[in-house]
């Protein structure tokens, strides 16, 4: 098989079908930029998930003179029932799941209270007294929370006990419909991108099929007239492949590590390091895509 000779037939067909070519390359492009920007949120939802869960805690509010739960039936907490809670998550029980804690009492949970709420009216009207405090509770495995709220829920002097991790799940759930769109688009996306790539090489094998009749009657092999087809799908798909990895590169460039990363300085962004991980993911899918596709198309046109 002379590969010059099959390059020059490809060559030929690409500029025969120029246009075609424009449009795979388009809804290539287009495609694997949702593949890709749905990869990178993916990527984006883990590093936020193992960054945020790790430092979740677990909150052991304790009773104010105004709570009205049943273990608060004698009022605020008092200093035995205080130590109490202390003494179990220093017991031998509970000590292996907790890393570390601390207690917030009134005054401290006051001053978080006024910096959280600064310029808002209803700062003014809250005394130290009313808010709860706080044993807060680091643990070794955040996803063992469970232990605590069993252990500390019907205890004498507590009021609630809270997982933040609750709160993240919520914030989660809708970056994960995010993510979920954006792949589902992605789909729709290359499935079309499939079909052109496929009309686009039968197409261009109709409009030479004076060329295919005659190289059958000199004797050529089905695989020597199917590979320059091949090579016009796959030189397409490359092209908007590589388009798209740049796209996906320039999102996080200019728009997450310029724009958002100096705005939300609490957040662990993907980097350019993550980016660079998916381009070539997105060159080699688009390659494939265009290969299978335009061997098919081929391969039945042939069979006409």
């Amino acid at each position: 098989m002379r590969l010059s000779l099959i390059w020059q037939e490809a060559t030929t067909g690409l500029r025969r079908n120029v246009s075609m070519v424009i449009s795979v390359i388009l809804v290539t492009f287009i495609s694997l930029t949702f593949v890709g920007t749905a990869v990178l949120l993916q990527m984006q939802i883990g590093q936020m998930k193992n960054y945020w869960y790790d430092r979740a805690q677990v909150a052991i509010y304790l009773c104010t003179a105004d709570s009205t739960t049943e273990t608060c039936t004698a009022g605020a907490a008092t200093d035995d029932q205080k130590a109490s809670v202390a003494g179990q998550l220093e017991g031998e029980t509970l000590a292996p799941f907790v890393e570390e804690f601390y207690f917030e009492d009134h005054q401290l949970a006051y001053e978080n209270f006024q910096k959280q709420f600064e310029g808002n009216e209803l700062a003014s009207l809250v005394v130290p007294e009313q808010l709860n405090e706080t044993y807060w509770v680091n643990l070794d495995d955040p996803s063992q929370s469970e232990v605590l709220v069993e252990a500390f829920s019907s205890t004498a002097g507590v009021e609630e006990v809270t997982d933040q991790r609750q709160y993240l799940d919520a914030i989660f759930q809708v970056l994960n419909v995010a993510s979920y769109t954006a792949i589902g688009i992605a789909g729709l996306m290359l499935i079309a991108a499939v079909l052109l790539i496929a009309t686009t090489i039968r197409l261009s094998a109709y409009s030479r099929r004076k060329e295919i009749g005659i190289m059958r009657l000199v004797g050529a092999s089905n695989r020597f007239i199917q590979t320059p087809f091949i090579l016009e799908g796959v030189f397409s798909a490359v092209i908007g492949s590589i388009l798209a990895g740049a796209a996906v590169i320039g999102i996080v460039h200019y728009f997450i590590a310029g724009y958002l990363a100096p705005r939300m300085p609490f957040v662990s962004f993907v980097d350019i390091s993550d980016a660079f991980i998916v381009v070539p993911v997105l060159i080699l899918l688009g390659m494939f895509l265009a290969a299978f596709s335009a061997n098919f198309a081929i391969k039945r046109y042939l069979k006409i």
